[in-house]
């Protein structure tokens, strides 16, 4: 049986996505053994985060720094924005360095069934930064879901009037991926999105 303390911090990670109460247990255990070399050093870094955490003015991530460091950045290609859904797509984007330019991040994606409407999305400050000029190309990065697609295609709607490309990540079949496992909307963009060999 652990004090209050314990089992209200094992009760506050297990809120954390991917750590159930069993797993949240297990790491308040090792936290407990390791308090030296865990516990105090994460301590620390959780304060010096939560003192510091912003939201960019600028793409709309969090980061330490406003505007945040991929903003700053003076290698990143000013011309090209990719625009994500939410500050997770754009931490994966950014992890596979593919991407040479700056993001945007809307804050979600329109959904008609959970009320969120375009007045409730960033799409002011995306529409703002192209409208700017210094912009060539914007990438619409949304998930593969009606939602995402949705909120593309009103991109799209709204960006038409200025003269910045618009292109979009691809969709299909997956690398690795066997056709018998794909559902059937992953198989018909894999077909619409066919293109010549060599």
């Amino acid at each position: 049986m652990a004090s209050q303390e314990i089992d209200a911090l094992a009760q506050a990670l297990s809120k954390l996505p991917g750590l159930g109460p069993r797993s949240a247990r297990r790491v308040v255990l090792h936290l407990m053994k390791k308090r030296e070399t865990v516990l105090r050093p994460l301590l620390r870094a959780l304060e010096q985060v939560e003192q510091r955490l912003v939201v960019c003015d600028i793409c709309g991530n969090i980061d330490t720094g406003n505007p945040c460091g991929i903003c700053v950045d003076p290698r990143r290609d000013t011309r090209s924005i990719c625009v994500v859904e939410d500050v997770p797509d754009l931490w994966a984007l950014d992890r596979s360095r593919l991407f040479p330019g700056k993001y945007h991040i809307l804050g979600g994606r329109l959904s008609a069934l959970d009320g969120v409407r375009p007045e409730d999305l960033n799409i002011d400050g995306l529409i703002a930064r192209v409208a700017a000029g210094g912009v060539d190309e914007v990438v619409l990065a949304m998930n593969a879901t009606l939602e995402g697609q949705t909120t593309a295609h009103y991109l799209a709607e709204r960006l038409e009037e200025y003269p910045v490309r618009l292109t979009q990540l691809a969709h299909g079949v997956p690398v690795g991926g066997e056709l018998d496992y794909l559902d059937d909307g992953t198989l018909a963009q894999a077909l619409r999105a066919r293109r010549p060999v060599g």
